[in-house]
């Protein structure tokens, strides 16, 4: 299984990115789909989760600004990311996970079973 990510870059505060996630090699249409945040040294942050039925999760700070999405066909999670803050920077990874697996864990993050490298953010005020 291979996620990588993409769509990470540097912005002005107020800004937005559209992150994506492709995968290969799962069976994605199963999997819940999860953005993290992982600072430098600091812990991993779960941003936004997707689940197989599309039903969707964000965390406090990030509603009603960030956006996740899944297109099935092209086996791909996003994350459009609007009103940009300094505090949203950070590497942004995307995690898998499919029912009745069990996590994995990839430096400081562990709630999922399948990750990716990620893709740096960093906003600017």
């Amino acid at each position: 299984v291979q996620l990588v990510e993409s769509g990470g870059g540097s912005v002005q505060a107020g800004g937005s990115l559209r992150l994506s996630c492709r995968s290969s090699g799962l069976a994605f249409e199963d999997a819940r789909l999860t953005w993290y945040r992982q600072s430098p040294g600091s812990e991993c942050t779960d941003i936004s989760k997707i689940y197989i039925d599309g039903d969707t999760w964000y965390r406090s700070a990030v509603k009603g600004r960030f956006t996740i999405s899944r297109d099935n066909s092209e086996s791909t999670v996003y994350l459009q990311m609007n009103r940009l803050r300094p505090e949203d920077s950070g590497l942004y990874r995307c995690g898998a996970d499919l029912f009745g697996e069990p996590y994995t864990t990839s430096e400081t993050c562990t709630e999922s079973t399948y990750w990716g490298k990620g893709t740096t953010v960093t906003i600017f005020s």
